[in-house]
């Protein structure tokens, strides 16, 4: 079936509206990161660079890292980015543009996710990496997609009775990572977590400023709450919108966190930058293993 010109949004050169990209300019493995700045911090790692393309809050480098051809994407932050950026990552490798039609043998990709976060357990401590193994959203995104065969719908339900959870919010969603790329990545030095993702960095994640929350006691109530022995174990604001875009469109996720903030003690790291370098080292490293 032909896509409609509203719908699959390309720019005069061809290239995919959002994202400024060809499809020979991305990798099969594409490491995402929020911040625009740190394509560079990623890439300046690369024996090679390729492409260099830029469009809005999304960068993206394409080269190679000891032999294997990367991809490091600038997302900007939350949910709603990457709706965009998933969506049309996959547009380039599994829809002819020029018919504007699903390729018939589709491609996986390999999506890595570098970000950082704040753990909600005191024992997981600032300046340590750790690797989201599951992840509850509470943003909404996919809700608008039909997903119930990816959810783990037993554990959304237990954190909903556990939270009383507010009615008008978005129902929480429950999707694991890819087990591929957890053994990949995993090691002795890394945790691992069950990953929150809100939809914004202040109420939503139990923040005041100025406004009062809906819930005061919502952060109490999410990091006491526990399944099958497992906790939850830190925020951020995209794992669980990737694990569920990812899966649906049949590629692979894992998301990386690097821990800037321990919520439960009130800690911040001295020097975030050097803990999110190392994480992006470590990261690459473990891709070319």
């Amino acid at each position: 079936m032909k896509i409609k010109a509203s719908e699959l949004i390309l720019n005069k050169n061809g290239s995919i509206y959002h994202l400024n990209l060809l499809p020979e300019h991305i990798a099969k493995t594409i490491i995402t990161v929020g911040d625009p700045n740190r394509v560079a911090r990623v890439s300046k790692h690369f024996d090679k660079i390729e492409h260099k393309i830029e469009k809005r809050e999304f960068h993206t480098h394409t080269g190679y890292y000891k032999g294997k051809r990367l991809s490091v994407v600038s997302t900007g932050i939350g949910p709603d980015n990457i709706d965009i950026v998933f969506n049309e990552l996959d547009a380039l490798v599994n829809i002819d543009f020029e018919t504007r039609s699903s390729k018939e043998k589709l491609s996986t990709l390999n999506l890595v996710r570098i970000g950082t976060s704040g753990s909600i357990q005191p024992e997981i401590p600032v300046d340590s990496f750790l690797l989201s193994e599951n992840s509850i959203g509470f943003d909404g995104v996919l809700h608008f997609y039909k997903n119930e065969n990816i959810q783990d719908l037993d554990f959304a339900q237990a954190f909903v009775e556990h939270l009383n959870w507010f009615e008008k919010k978005a129902s929480p969603y429950v999707v694991t990572a890819d087990e591929e790329l957890v053994k990949k990545l995993s090691s002795s030095k890394v945790y691992k977590g069950i990953t929150a993702t809100n939809i914004g960095f202040y109420g939503p994640q139990g923040r005041v400023l100025r406004l009062a929350l809906q819930d005061e006691e919502m952060n109490d109530k999410i990091s006491s709450f526990s399944y099958n022995d497992l906790k939850i174990t830190n925020m951020e604001m995209e794992t669980a919108t990737m694990y569920g875009l990812a899966k649906l469109l049949g590629h692979r996720s894992i998301s990386m966190n690097a821990i800037i903030a321990n919520r439960a003690t009130g800690d911040f790291s001295k020097d975030p930058g050097k803990i999110v370098d190392e994480l992006i080292v470590y990261t690459l490293n473990k891709l070319v293993d």
